[in-house]
C-alpha cells in the first residue's frame, strides 16, 4: 500500500490551480469535469508519476469549519519538503506569497509557513545541512 492521492480543501479551483502551478510550481496531472467540479489535481515537476495533491472544494459545511479552525490556530495542513529553505522563501516573497513564519530551526529541520491564498496554511520543511 503507498499514498496515491492526498488534498487541500480550497475555497476557489481556479484560484486554487494558479496558485499551486504559477506561484508554487507544481503541474496539473490531472483535470477531469465531475459536475460543477473538477477533479484536480497538481504534481511536483520533479516526480510527475509520485503523490497527487488534489485541490478538493470545500463547499461541505465540515471542510469549512476544519479549515477556519486549523487555519485561527496557525496549524498547516500540509507540509512540503525543499532543498534549500532559504531560496524557496525568498522565491515566494518575491511572488507576493505571504508567509505567516519566516524560515525558523525546529531541532533538525527548518520551517517556514505560508498562506495559500485559498484558506489553508501550508509549512515549508528542510533538513538542516550537517
Amino acid at each position: 500500500m503507498r499514498i496515491g492521492v492526498t488534498s487541500v480543501f480550497v475555497d476557489d479551483q481556479a484560484k486554487a490551480e494558479a496558485f499551486y502551478t504559477d506561484v508554487l510550481g507544481f503541474q496539473v496531472k490531472e483535470k477531469v469535469p465531475v459536475g460543477e467540479y473538477d477533479w484536480l489535481t497538481v504534481v511536483s515537476p520533479a516526480d510527475r508519476d509520485g503523490i497527487q495533491l488534489l485541490l478538493e472544494p470545500d463547499q461541505h459545511p465540515a471542510a469549512k469549519a476544519y479549515k477556519t479552525a486549523l487555519s485561527a490556530e496557525g496549524i498547516p495542513v500540509i507540509v512540503f519538503t525543499v532543498d534549500d529553505l532559504d531560496a524557496e522563501y525568498a522565491r515566494l516573497v518575491e511572488r507576493g506569497v505571504f508567509f505567516t513564519q519566516a524560515p525558523v530551526a525546529m531541532g533538525p529541520v527548518r520551517t517556514a509557513v505560508l498562506d495559500d491564498t485559498c484558506g489553508n496554511l501550508i509549512q515549508l520543511l528542510a533538513p538542516i545541512a550537517d
